[in-house]
């Protein structure tokens, strides 16, 4: 079988690959471009750990094949920080200690970037809802709610544009 040839932008960086046409995008972050904070959690789309953002989108990165996106934008989780300063959700994920295994945790925190970059100012119930698609074994989802609504607080004072 032919392997296809794929030039994309992945964390603001250009990156080519080569991946057979039944690849997923999970697959060849993980594998070929050695991104692997981006999580395999179920394969099916349900649980939100290989949650990415694809040309400004929130997508399961495991139903996307990888020989679609020729000449898109990705985001991942190590796209997050800038250097070794961390984006204002991953400092409240942590003071919040809103995270434990770390399965999930990526792939949530690409899902509140990406509700933080669309609405600075979420309610409570817009938090819960646009994480729903996220699941979390270990863990109650309070800590997680609040850590977002505190980084999107710090955000909007410190003018979020630095940040999106």
């Amino acid at each position: 079988m032919k392997k296809l040839h794929v030039n994309v932008s992945v964390n603001k960086n250009e990156q080519e690959f080569l991946c057979n046409p039944e690849d997923t995008l999970l697959d060849v972050l993980r594998n070929d471009l050695q991104l692997t904070g981006t999580k395999e959690g179920c394969s099916t789309g349900d649980c939100g750990a290989c949650s990415i953002i694809l040309d400004k989108k929130l997508v399961c990165s495991c139903l996307v094949l990888a020989a679609e996106v020729d000449g898109s934008e990705i985001d991942t989780i190590e796209g997050m920080a800038n250097g070794n300063k961390l984006h204002p959700l991953q400092k409240k994920f942590l003071e919040h200690a809103a995270l434990q295994c770390g399965i999930c945790t990526p792939g949530i925190l690409v899902a509140a970037k990406a509700l933080l970059e669309k609405n600075l100012n979420p309610t409570e119930q817009e938090v819960r809802y646009w994480l729903a698609g996220n699941l979390c074994r270990c863990t109650g989802y309070d800590k997680i709610v609040r850590a977002v609504m505190d980084a999107a607080f710090e955000m909007r004072n410190e003018n979020g544009s630095n940040y999106t």
